[in-house]
């Protein structure tokens, strides 16, 4: 096992230095520059003036150069200074790490906690009232647009009831609240951004459950344990479930990118100063560096998800872990 999981950090390498290669060809060569965008509101920016900020930016140089450039300063984990306000791109992202961290975390809590048990309850009852409206809930799930839930929920909870803030993570007069009050305000804050960023999750992984789950208990093995009398939960959280995991640890591993990079639509919309709004205004603004910062994050932790995934095949299934 611990050969296989040196060659995998291995391999990727490689797989890092391809991604990120074809990452800032492809946001190089798309229409718009910085320049353009800091420009085409002043009528007075001249040739000159539009020249020197290419070369101040360095992207009077081939492409190849500038990637090379960027390379050099990426081994050293230096992403390069922002093109719109000069900061570091390190700092701006680890500012905002933590808000989005808290908030994926907590989502990606409330879907565990949440569809798993909806979908082993729904394989278990399966053709039952509970497993046709879970059915619904995850049609439903599936096909709604989350900025269309963002809106609708914070039309009716913020807007008509008055309940819950509908943008930001803390209060405007946060400063005269004591210790308790704070937190209440941050929980309504929350509320929200990760009840719409787990909806989706809860009527997929719920799902994956309960089809693992369907397979699991239509084999022989259940059947004799049955027979011998076991309870319907022993049968289930013992022999059943562990079997069923494999979907799930799937659906884990892919959340890992997901636990930094954010949600761009949700935190969008409710204004959430976390790694998805730097990501969008990064994108609007053709702020290279830090586009290139979020991405590559992103990759890591996409390519670490799946080493993730396939180590913890191998701890649920003796099987796999006896080929590696």
């Amino acid at each position: 096992m611990l050969l296989y999981i040196i060659k995998r950090l291995l391999l990727m390498i490689p797989l890092i230095f391809g991604i990120t290669l074809i990452t800032f060809t492809v946001i190089h060569i798309a229409p718009g520059s910085p320049v353009e965008v800091q420009t085409e509101m002043s009528l007075k920016a001249s040739a000159q003036a539009k020249e020197n900020l290419k070369k101040l930016y360095g992207l009077d140089k081939p492409l190849h150069i500038q990637y090379l450039d960027w390379l050099k300063r990426f081994v050293s984990l230096d992403f390069g200074k922002s093109f719109v306000d000069g900061r570091k791109v390190v700092d701006k992202i680890i500012e905002r790490i933590p808000i989005t961290l808290t908030i994926n975390v907590l989502s990606l809590i409330l879907i565990f906690i949440t569809a798993i048990p909806i979908g082993i309850l729904s394989a278990t009852k399966q053709y039952s009232l509970f497993d046709k409206l879970s059915t619904v809930f995850v049609l439903v799930g599936f096909s709604t647009p989350t900025f269309w839930l963002a809106l609708l929920l914070m039309i009716l909870f913020g807007v008509n009831m008055g309940i819950l803030p509908i943008s930001g993570i803390q209060s405007i007069d946060i400063a005269g609240m004591g210790p308790f009050e704070r937190l209440l305000d941050w929980i309504r804050h929350l509320i929200l951004p990760v009840g719409v960023s787990a909806f989706g999750g809860i009527a997929g992984l719920s799902r994956y459950s309960r089809s693992g789950m369907l397979e699991v208990i239509r084999q022989d093995y259940i059947r004799t344990a049955k027979a011998k009398g076991l309870t319907e939960s022993k049968v289930v959280f013992r022999h059943a479930f562990r079997n069923a995991l494999m979907p799930i640890v799937t659906i884990l591993g892919l959340s890992v990118p997901g636990l930094i990079g954010g949600g761009v639509i949700f935190e969008t919309i409710f204004a959430i100063p976390g790694m998805g709004q730097l990501f969008y205004l990064s994108t609007m603004s053709r702020d290279y560096p830090t586009i290139m910062g979020i991405l590559v994050i992103g990759a890591v932790l996409t390519l670490l998800g799946n080493l993730i995934a396939d180590i913890s095949y191998a701890l649920v299934d003796p099987r796999i872990r006896a080929r590696k």
